[in-house]
């Protein structure tokens, strides 16, 4: 289990133990069961956020537990990508191009969900819900403050790729549009038919810190790597930029995801 799970379910019982409650008087308290509880304790489950707002509240815990709930949410993630999502947690900017999926920090919980159910070998449903309550804390950064500069491109493949029934995708449309009127927030999409472009190498991500420095990230097959070398960050930038320049812009890219809501 998580070293950050089994930290948390430490201190909860410390807590529980100091205010003089069972498992069961706890559970009954915040609303949750004794085998609940009891997991958490153990470090089997990670806490939910409601979870340990009621905890922190009934135990007088001042804090502790909600202090830990980022550390338990980020451990939910997968083991290849937390080291990436400790540095965007508190970037400046970000900006990501994205040619066959939705990006995850723009991915409604059904869309999510009908993802990680298709991976292969397939996850648990236990497994699957894990990753969705991770992947819906990590979009806690779009209305963030102080707020970061976000910029989504996103291959018109990936809108029209049909990964779950058409009212999850009707719903992922919406998201997109709701999403793109944030002032911070930019949604770009990138025609099919540009033809050769940048961005056909595959899918990357380029940060600036809250230390002002510039990173870049790639990811495939679950295997990932984040690119610190000045000039190949460079290099992500200048691609980045070309691409802005190809997608439609976001009013384009808007009027073209309200035809795609519109043809379903």
């Amino acid at each position: 289990m998580p070293g950050a799970w089994t930290a948390y379910g430490v201190l909860l019982q410390h807590f529980r133990r100091l205010a003089g409650l069972s498992q069961k008087e706890l559970g009954e308290a915040i609303g949750y069961s004794l085998e609940q509880v009891a997991s958490v304790e153990q470090g089997r489950r990670p806490a939910k956020e409601a979870f340990t707002a009621a905890a922190d509240r009934v135990l007088e815990a001042r804090g502790a537990l909600v202090a830990l709930q980022p550390e338990v949410d980020r451990a939910k993630l997968p083991p290849f990508f937390r080291n990436f999502a400790l540095i965007e947690a508190d970037v400046v900017s970000r900006f990501s191009y994205d040619p066959l999926l939705v990006p995850g920090l723009l991915q409604t919980e059904a869309y999510a969900r009908a993802v990680f159910a298709g991976h292969c070998p397939p996850p648990s449903q236990e497994e699957v819900d894990q990753l969705t309550e991770a992947r819906l804390a990590r979009q806690k950064l779009l209305a963030r403050v102080p707020l970061a500069e976000l910029s989504f491109i996103v291959g018109e493949e990936a809108l029209r790729n049909p990964v779950a029934e058409p009212q999850v995708m009707r719903g992922q449309w919406q998201r997109l549009l709701e999403v793109g009127r944030l002032r911070n927030v930019e949604v770009q999409v990138m025609p099919a038919a540009l033809g050769f472009h940048s961005g056909l190498n595959g899918p990357f991500v380029v940060v600036e810190t809250d230390k002002h420095q510039h990173l870049g990230y790639v990811e495939s097959q679950e295997v990932s790597c984040v690119v610190r070398d000045a000039a190949e960050v460079s290099a992500f930038g200048m691609r980045y930029g070309k691409l802005r320049t190809q997608a439609l812009n976001c009013v384009e890219s808007a009027r073209f995801i309200e035809r795609l809501a519109g043809e379903t």
